[in-house]
């Protein structure tokens, strides 16, 4: 990807961000040679941004020479999560009362996926994904929406991390056949977790549009009231909602999903 400057932008803090962002997105740490090849930047102008970010705490260097991302994000990340949840808010109830199943919003988290927003189901039988759970990626509609955002260099590399454990007879263990999904998922727009991060439930997750940091909305419910049948129902609903949420956070409007 070639590096371009904007007309309205300062570029060396376009370049500090597409570096960080192509850091997170090759699973947090790189090599200086591949951020080259990824962001077309010269290696003396990404030695000078990194060091600059690295005095900041956002980088850090490791004694193998490769970077990856540092603590002082995780305060950004915390902050960021709250206000994005606010944000969220409305756009789970409305999705609640259209689809009758649990609303949630999920980002990456490191190797896992945390949920950060929730409107429950109304009904007595419901979900309790609570707020602050940290999931796998590999069994969770949300997780593998989000790992589909990723280059398969950076999906294969969480996933080697985190670790594929077996949650039901259901879940994906291997992660060619994970990755393998990957593709199909980023085509049609949405992922399925068909009883395979807990036995008799389901839930469909779609991203919200903006990247993976961005997150992933979804709704869960028992498999028995919440059928494959009605998933080409269910999809566009999410996809509304998550487009609704995206253009608020673009543009910082307040805006109802309905």
């Amino acid at each position: 990807m070639a590096a371009e400057r904007s007309s309205d932008g300062v570029q060396s803090l376009e370049r500090a961000f597409l570096l960080l962002e192509l850091m997170a997105d090759a699973g947090g740490e790189v090599a200086i040679s591949r951020l080259a090849a990824d962001s077309g930047l010269p290696v003396s102008t990404i030695h000078r941004l990194l060091r600059t970010l690295g005095t900041r705490g956002y980088v850090r260097q490791l004694p193998s020479r490769r970077y990856v991302l540092g603590p002082r994000l995780v305060h950004l990340g915390e902050c960021s999560s709250r206000s994005l949840a606010t944000w969220a808010q409305p756009h789970l109830s409305w999705l609640v009362d259209a689809i009758g199943e649990t609303a949630n919003l999920a980002m990456l988290d490191g190797d896992r996926v945390v949920y950060v927003a929730q409107v429950p189901s109304r009904h007595s039988m419901r979900m309790f994904t609570e707020v602050g759970r940290r999931v796998h990626l590999h069994c969770t509609g949300v997780g593998k929406v989000l790992l589909a955002q990723l280059a398969a260099a950076g999906a294969r590399t969480l996933l080697a991390r985190a670790g594929m454990p077996v949650r039901t007879e259901r879940t994906v263990t291997d992660p060619d056949e994970l990755l393998a999904q990957l593709p199909g998922i980023v085509e049609q727009g949405y992922a399925v977790d068909d009883g395979e991060q807990e036995a008799g439930v389901r839930c469909v997750a779609v991203p919200v549009p903006g990247g993976s940091s961005a997150g992933a909305i979804s709704v869960s419910g028992p498999a028995g009231r919440l059928g494959m049948d009605a998933v080409p129902r269910v999809v566009p609903l999410l996809q509304s909602a998550a487009a609704a949420l995206a253009a608020e956070l673009r543009e910082g409007g307040v805006r109802s999903s309905g």
